[in-house]
């Protein structure tokens, strides 16, 4: 695959190029509203000559180089953009002006969304932030564990918890479209792809709580990404040894049709393999995505979002051994394996989006979207431990082996899992805007079939003893009674469900921006309803029911002089309607009188804009409180989460997050965040304990710098320290009697490149690499310092004490990657 990569790389090296102006620069990109609406027919002008944008709001204008141009930028319902901009010879610059409707801008810098964004609580990520960013599993969710309040102790999984809640409490949106992931996913290294293509993404907004009523029915998070829309002919690629991307877009000649297409193939066996167990891994992670729009007038636009995916994962384990105890006693557990996993997770998705704006302050836009998954989940593997205490003796032969066995047994898993989710929905938006007034409203109907088979089983022999689950109520009291019971699996698991869910849920909100004296007030208000009723061929059916969430922010910026500060207060009464996994029981029943799992929700906040070492800084500040009722507990395995599918506790989370920005290199951005958290749940009221999730305290750097001599050699370290979470309890334990910890999870990333050519680099006319637009080469080393992080923990029987082992599943060690980048 990496072969047939490198070819159409060179294939679309020559079929594009790209032609170079002398003495020229060239200035594009597509101009916006502060809706991120395209707006069509704006001036972008200098000395008396200039451009309009077109039906997409895209425009190419080009500049004379080596000199300041101050640009205007204007349309007719619209305040004007001036800024000044300096390019190199032959530099083509990309840059989406964004004219709004209150305030006249004049600067050397454009002023961007970002204002709306920070009244709104909401982080904005640079697209080329995240694709330089290093880590095991590249891309957006990689970047979001380096904020304040998000978690991840598994770089091998692209999930992650919000602020005390778990992976299914998170919204995923591209171009206002909700994205779903696979159901029986149960290991980071199973994942491959997310769903998202960083190559393909213009920009990412980040909500950790506190979002209006525009936004679905989760408790925890908001990720929003919005794809590109070309304005010229271009290609990417990149390649590593972890896999690569092709991705390319076009403009047709009247600007009408637009395409975006990106393909991706991972290959996880560098990061698997470098694990401390002998495997053969044969992975197949590969997806493509194509994004297209077509603008029939001025007045309405045709957008369609396509995906396809298949996740192949083929597993056979071989032998592990796991070191783990004091220095003093070193205990390991040696395990070998027999028999294999053969997953499969294949995904089809596509949605169609018309956008509708018969003038400047109406918009209407339609989405239709259908989503299919098929996954199998089919493994019997059968392990042989030996749990001991390890020959430390350094002159030994048997240096490192398990010289005492405390503990032996076999363990034989089986599964024949099989899932076929279909997912429709159809939806209306609306958005109506009169000077400083805005409403938003939306109505979405949502039918889902589930088709699901679950058919597994464990059993545990200890010491030759085949171990019963502890929940039967059987008596033994041989030798005086011959016990005659038939050997039972130590858990088993067999339901065949048809699950179907139609849901009805609408929102509507009302944002204005006015002033209390000298002082700037944004204030939004909302509801969101929520009715949904299950049934299907194995479901008993009940009454539907219907959950209300009203929503509210406040922002205030005061008049200061001296001071740029953003005051923050956001909140409300979130619903979380159960959704299929939050239905199904630990035993696989589909239990439909599951009711919505709710949250109070309060964020304070407070944006502090300042200049250090004469470079701007923004320190952003916030405290929490969430107060969480009809809560379903749960227990998370790698990243596999099983419901108890009962409303039987409740629940808080309370924390604060802090997150200082800025250029600390200049010319580049790098940040600082710390998060502290404390959740706790009361099942059936018998007392406070930790949640799966209860990440106490979080510290993420994200650094960006380069040799001043030398400025096209770049380094990026992300750093992330996190203390541990619960490590879980055995098959039918109380998790009140087994609240221990992982240990702290601490990782270093650290990616170094450089570039051979860019915009702002050429080389001599005629070399070779002149034909790219970029290229760039670099090493990656993950886990820097070698740290043995650890996911879950195996619990192992010591048949000579009675007890119960934690032994812990470890993650990846330091690992080196090679990748290169390029575009046309």
């Amino acid at each position: 695959m990496k072969n047939h990569l490198f070819f159409i790389h060179f294939f679309l090296l020559f079929a594009i190029g790209h032609t170079v102006l002398a003495q020229e620069a060239t200035l594009t990109g597509v101009v916006l509203d502060e809706n991120n609406i395209p707006v069509q027919g704006a001036n972008i002008t200098y000395n008396n000559t200039g451009t309009q944008s077109d039906q997409n709001g895209v425009y190419v204008l080009n500049i004379p180089a080596n000199q300041e141009i101050q640009i205007n930028v204007s349309h007719i319902a619209l305040k004007s953009l001036q800024f000044t901009i300096k390019l190199d010879e032959n530099q083509e610059y990309e840059l989406n002006p964004i004219l709004k409707n209150n305030v006249e801008q004049i600067s050397t810098v454009v002023i961007s969304g970002r204002e709306r964004k920070t009244v709104e609580g909401i982080t904005t990520l640079d697209p080329e932030t995240i694709r330089n960013t290093p880590s095991a599993n590249a891309g957006v969710e990689g970047l979001l564990k380096s904020l304040p309040g998000v978690s991840s102790n598994n770089e091998l999984s692209t999930q992650y918890a919000v602020r005390g809640g778990n992976f299914d409490e998170n919204l995923v949106y591209v171009n206002e479209i909700e994205i779903y992931r696979p159901f029986l996913i149960r290991s980071g290294q199973q994942e491959g792809l997310s769903f998202v293509n960083s190559d393909l993404v213009r920009n990412v907004d980040f909500s950790a709580g506190g979002f209006q009523a525009k936004y679905g029915d989760k408790l925890s998070s908001v990720l929003d990404i919005t794809y590109k829309r070309p304005t010229r002919l271009g290609a990417s690629a990149n390649l590593s040894l972890l896999g690569g991307s092709v991705s390319a877009g076009g403009i047709s000649k009247n600007k009408k049709l637009s395409a975006l297409v990106g393909v991706r193939y991972r290959d996880n066996r560098l990061l698997v393999n470098s694990k401390n167990a002998e495997v053969n891994f044969q992975p197949l992670f590969a997806d493509v995505q194509t994004y297209l729009s077509y603008n029939f007038s001025d007045k309405f636009a045709l957008d369609f979002l396509g995906n396809l995916a298949v996740n192949k994962y083929d597993y056979e384990p071989i032998e592990e051994q796991i070191n783990f105890g004091t220095l003093q006693t070193v205990q390991a557990l040696r395990v070998r394996y027999q028999g294999q996993e053969e997953d499969q997770y294949d995904t089809y998705f596509g949605a169609l989006k018309g956008t509708y704006k018969p003038n400047d302050n109406l918009t209407l836009r339609f989405i239709g979207s259908a989503y299919q998954t098929q996954e199998q989940e089919h493994f019997d593997i059968l392990a042989s431990y030996a749990l001991g205490t390890v020959n430390t003796d350094i002159g030994s032969e048997d240096l490192g082996d398990i010289e005492f066995a405390e503990g032996i047994g076999s363990q034989l898993t089986h599964a024949r899992n099989d899932l076929d989710a279909l997912i429709f929905n159809a939806e209306h938006r609306g958005t109506y805007t009169s000077n400083q007034h805005k409403l938003d409203w939306g109505v979405k109907f949502t039918h889902e079939d589930i088709k699901d088979r679950l058919q597994e089983f464990e059993i545990i022999d200890s010491a030759g003893f085949s171990i019963r689950p502890p929940i039967l109520d059987i008596i033994n009291d041989q030798p005086y009674t011959p016990f005659s019971s038939p050997i039972v699996p130590f858990s088993s698991v067999r339901a065949i469900n048809d699950t179907k869910i139609d849901r009805l849920s609408g929102y509507m909100q009302y944002s204005i921006r006015s002033t209390i004296k000298e002082h700037e007030v944004w204030t939004n208000v909302g509801v969101r309803a929520h009715n949904w009723n299950i049934y299907g061929d194995t479901v008993n059916s009940t009454d539907s029911q219907i959950v209300f969430s009203p929503r509210a922010q406040i922002a205030i910026k005061p008049d200061w002089e001296k001071v740029d500060m953003v005051f923050r207060a956001s909140g409300g009464w979130y619903h979380q309607p159960p959704f299929y996994r939050e239905l199904r029981d630990s035993l696989g029943v589909v239990r439909p009188e599951v009711k919505a799992q709710q949250s109070i929700h309060v964020v304070l906040g407070n944006d502090y804009s300042f200049k250090l070492w004469n470079r701007p800084f923004k320190l952003t500040s916030e405290v929490y409180y969430k107060k969480l009722t009809d809560v379903n507990p749960y227990t998370i395995e790698n990243v596999r989460i099983r419901y108890r599918a009962r409303n039987n506790a409740e629940a808080y989370a309370i924390g604060a997050d802090m997150r200082l920005n800025g250029e600390f290199v200049p010319g580049t951005e790098s940040w600082v965040s710390l998060g502290f958290l404390k959740t706790e749940e009361n099942i059936d009221d018998r007392g406070y304990i930790s949640r799966p999730t209860d990440q106490r305290l979080k510290v993420g750097v994200l650094l960006q710098d380069y040799v001043p001599s030398i400025p096209s050699l770049k380094g990026y370290l992300n750093l992330v320290y996190q203390t541990g979470v619960p490590g879980g309890s055995p098959s039918y334990a109380d998790p009140y009697d087994f609240q221990s910890r992982l240990p702290d999870y601490r990782r270093a990333d650290l990616g170094v490149s450089y570039i051979i050519v860019d915009a702002n680099k050429r080389l001599r006319k005629g070399n070779f690499f002149n034909s790219f637009r970029e290229l760039s080469v670099g090493v990656e080393i993950y886990n820097l310092f070698d740290n043995e992080n650890s996911i879950t923990n195996t619990f192992v029987r010591d048949v000579a004490s009675q007890r119960q082992f934690a032994v812990p599943n470890l993650l990846t060690p330091r690992v080196f990657n090679v990748r290169m980048g390029m575009k046309f």
